[in-house]
């Protein structure tokens, strides 16, 4: 078995990969994304965006903020070898909305903000909002994870390498 700080040096770069493939998804195949999970409604990309490019010498950051901010510098980056490694997201399921920002490296969830809820009147109250509170943020969870394990199955499958590297180099050279 691998030791966990070998693993995570190792496998790194799956995160990025991930939230590279997810904004290349949500560009071209966003309908693929109802069949991770059934109750989305969409999913858009948020007012922030980070992208990472590892060259020899160095490391290049390049950051998108705003909530009217254009991706072109971001797509610019990708065609430079940079990797999506932040991404703010909206989660929509019917009419409730969820925003937060998904990390590469960790899959970390932070800034998770769920819809609103019913105000607790009574200490009866109490333990229904605790319970719902955990549900929204199970939603996100479960999610996440749904679309991490699709990703993982296509990453693994003969299907990356014939198709989904080709079909992401001409959505990115296409539109930069």
């Amino acid at each position: 078995m691998l030791d966990v700080a070998i693993a995570y040096n190792r496998y790194g770069f799956l995160g990025n990969e991930f939230l590279t493939w997810l904004w290349y998804t949500l560009e071209n195949h966003s309908a693929q994304l109802a069949e991770i999970d059934a109750d989305l409604s969409a999913l858009e990309i948020g007012n922030r965006m980070v992208l990472e490019n590892r060259r020899n010498e160095g490391l290049e950051t390049i950051t998108i903020k705003g909530d009217d901010a254009g991706l072109e510098e971001g797509l610019l980056a990708l065609k430079k070898g940079a990797m999506v490694t932040e991404m703010n997201l909206l989660y929509r399921s019917g009419d409730n909305t969820w925003q937060f920002n998904l990390k590469g490296e960790s899959l970390n969830i932070s800034s998770l903000k769920t819809p609103e809820t019913a105000g607790t009147e009574t200490k009866e109250d109490i333990e229904g909002a605790v319970l719902e509170k955990i549900f929204l943020y199970e939603k996100v969870i479960l999610f996440v994870e749904g679309a991490f394990r699709y990703f993982v199955g296509l990453r693994i499958s003969e299907n990356w390498d014939k198709k989904m590297i080709n079909q992401m180099r001409q959505w990115i050279n296409k539109t930069s």
